[in-house]
């Protein structure tokens, strides 16, 4: 459902009391705070919480994680317009909070004073113009990221004389063939190069198209100035890039099946995916299972460094706050040294701050933990989302186009993104 849909459809909810805060005065709390409801981010939720309540008795925190729904976002919505948000919400997509901002819902939180000096002392530049929002206020502060990157099975790789998986389309075309040629010995291919999903919901082409598209551009926005960017070689290449790995049936169709993951079967020799990946594998790999990550492919002749998609989450305050001050202390209060430190650990999930590696102790876990290494060196080189109050929207279009060109073959890369580009373009100027 599309954002701008759904808040329309439940805008009858604005209807119903808000309770929750009136509740939770009577009970002594002066801040409401939900995280998600993943495992590693409510027992640091809960540490936070907990060390902040102990030093901070006349200003408590109450926390729970979102409440369980189809999905977080559908949740923070129906709260938004039914007016029961938290004060404080540390999981909000980037790509979500120029709705918000621009629909008068949160806090601007350049405002309080002390606000940019914090966000300054933590963030680089480039961070700071990435979230600032179309009208010049700050309505969010990066927390984490999760950058998107190639992760492969060493064997696979030692088979084709390979010691990871290569770096540009022509040699990761060429490698996924020969891998194919080699496994398709009786005439049937249960081994596959590479997967990734096929399933046509927006969010899904953040983890292929929009990666591939930030390496081989060297970071460029799709949407720039009130328009689409994309139609470019960069877009037509990626486009093109997986067509052919689709077309010579060097990726697979096939879903994850809920008993058994096709990656650690030995089924795929690459997919694309972000640091969370790793403790899972650790916990269910089998004896002699080896892998590792690596950079996500670029177009031959590519310079500079390669980019790729972050996944940034951010911490916003909502304007149903009655104490923003306090809130934004207990934010900070989150967003410490230690705090970040103590994030790292328990999530497997960086921390959006500058020269992470320059501290001593998160130095010591990355020696300990060298795949985190990778996703940390990576860090120096990431993109979130464009200043777009549409950006699912413009994810659905490319997504469709996705579908036809590089699913099923029906365009050419060049129709496809020409076409993505003009519907995209139609759209932000019915939202002008």
């Amino acid at each position: 459902m599309r954002l701008l849909s759904a808040f329309l459809l439940l805008s009858a909810l604005s209807l119903l009391p808000g309770c929750t805060k009136d509740n939770a005065e009577r009970n002594g709390i002066a801040v409401e705070y939900w995280s998600s409801n993943n495992g590693g981010e409510v027992a640091f939720s809960k540490w936070a919480v907990h060390r902040w309540n102990e030093a901070h008795p006349n200003g408590r925190v109450k926390y729970q994680p979102v409440p369980e729904g189809q999905s977080s976002e559908e949740i923070l919505l129906a709260a938004v317009v039914a007016k029961t948000t938290p004060d404080i919400y540390s999981n909000i997509w980037q790509g979500l909070v120029e709705f918000y901002g621009n629909s008068g819902v949160l806090v601007p939180l350049d405002t309080l004073d002390g606000f940019l000096d914090f966000l300054r002392e933590r963030c680089d530049e480039a961070t700071i113009r990435e979230i600032t929002a179309a009208d010049g206020h700050i309505y969010q502060i990066p927390w984490k990221i999760n950058p998107i990157m190639t992760i492969f099975n060493r064997r696979s790789m030692q088979t084709l004389g390979l010691k990871g998986p290569p770096a540009t389309y022509s040699t990761f075309l060429q490698a996924a063939k020969t891998f194919r040629q080699d496994t398709d010995s009786d005439g049937y291919v249960d081994q596959w190069f590479g997967n990734t999903s096929t399933k046509l919901a927006w969010y899904q082409r953040l983890f292929n198209f929009y990666p591939l598209y930030l390496a081989a551009s060297g970071g460029m926005p799709l949407i720039k100035d009130g328009r689409a960017n994309f139609n470019n070689r960069y877009a037509i290449g990626v486009f093109q890039f997986l067509q052919q790995l689709y077309r010579e049936n060097c990726f697979s169709r096939q879903s994850e099946s809920a008993g058994q993951d096709l990656f650690i079967a030995e089924k795929y020799a690459t997919k694309w995916t972000g640091p969370w990946e790793i403790e899972y594998l650790e916990k269910f790999k089998r004896e002699g299972f080896t892998y590792d990550f690596a950079p996500m492919p670029v177009p031959d002749g590519h310079q500079g460094p390669v980019y790729t998609y972050c996944d940034p989450k951010s911490i916003v305050i909502f304007n149903t706050c009655k104490n923003p001050r306090l809130a934004f202390e207990f934010v900070k209060s989150m967003l410490s040294e230690e705090a970040d430190l103590q994030f790292l650990r328990m999530t497997n999930q960086l921390p959006r701050r500058k020269a992470l590696g320059g501290i001593p102790a998160a130095r010591d876990f990355f020696r300990q933990h060298p795949g985190m290494q990778r996703f940390a060196d990576q860090a120096e080189y990431v993109r979130g989302v464009d200043r777009c109050t549409s950006m699912i929207e413009v994810f659905e279009i490319l997504s469709q186009e996705y579908e036809a060109c590089v699913l099923y073959g029906l365009k050419s890369p060049e129709a496809a993104i020409a076409d993505a580009e003009r519907a995209v373009n139609v759209l932000l100027r019915a939202k002008k």
